[in-house]
C-alpha cells in the first residue's frame, strides 16, 4: 500500500532513514493520491476549492510548520490529524470567513464550513426545508424547474418533444376532402349534347 523512498544522511555518519510516502491517504472520507502537495490534495475534497485550499495550506504552514509543498502522503499520523482538524474548522488556521460555504447558518447563526458528506446532507436538508415551507424556491425545486432565475424558454425543457412542421408537409399529411354524395358524380361526367 505504501511506497518507500530512502533519504541518506551519510555526511553525519548516521544510518539512512526511511521516509515512507503513502500512495493513498484518507482525509475527510475521501481517498487522495499521496503524491500531491497539500493544496492540490485538499482540492480533491468536496467543498474545498482552489482559494480555500491555498488559504488552508498557508494557515497550516504558519500554525504547524508544515510546508505547503510537502506531499500529503509523507506526513506523519500526528501531522495528518492536525491537517484534518483545520479542514473541519478552518478558523483554527485564521482562514478568512468569506471563504466559508455556510455564512450565518439558519440554526446556529454562525459562519461554518462543511465538507464531504456533511455538505451533501446539509444541502439536501435546505432544499427539503424550502419545499416544506412552500417558498418560491421550494416550488421550483419540487417541479424540477430552474431555481436561480435562469431562462426557461429554450433550455430546461422536460416532457415529450414536439417538432416544427412546415405548412406543405401538414397539407400533404391531411386527408383529401370528401365530396358530397350525388353531387360529384354528375360534375365528373361530360355533357351528352357536346
Amino acid at each position: 500500500m505504501a511506497k518507500e523512498q530512502e533519504g541518506t544522511n551519510e555526511s553525519k555518519g548516521q544510518q539512512p532513514k526511511k521516509a515512507t510516502v503513502m500512495n493513498i491517504v484518507r482525509i475527510s472520507g475521501r481517498d487522495i493520491n499521496g503524491d500531491l502537495d497539500i493544496p492540490n490534495a485538499l482540492r480533491q475534497i468536496k467543498g474545498i476549492g482552489y482559494n480555500l485550499a491555498h488559504a488552508i495550506s498557508l494557515g497550516i504552514e504558519s500554525q504547524f510548520g508544515i510546508s505547503s509543498e510537502t506531499k500529503i502522503g509523507s506526513l506523519e499520523e500526528d501531522k495528518m490529524l492536525q491537517v484534518e482538524s483545520v479542514i473541519k474548522d478552518p478558523r483554527k488556521a485564521n482562514v478568512p470567513q468569506f471563504l466559508f460555504n455556510r455564512k450565518k447558518d439558519n440554526e446556529t447563526g454562525t459562519d461554518t464550513h462543511l465538507v464531504g458528506t456533511d455538505l451533501i446532507v446539509r444541502t439536501r436538508q435546505d432544499i427539503d426545508n424550502d419545499i416544506k415551507i412552500q417558498s418560491y424556491r421550494g416550488f421550483r425545486h419540487r417541479y424540477g424547474q430552474k431555481v436561480r432565475g435562469q431562462r426557461t424558454r429554450s433550455t430546461g425543457r422536460t416532457g415529450a418533444t414536439i417538432g416544427v412542421t412546415k405548412a406543405k408537409v401538414e397539407a400533404a399529411a391531411k386527408p383529401a376532402p370528401k365530396a358530397a354524395p350525388g353531387a360529384g358524380s354528375s360534375a365528373s361526367k361530360p355533357a351528352a349534347g357536346s
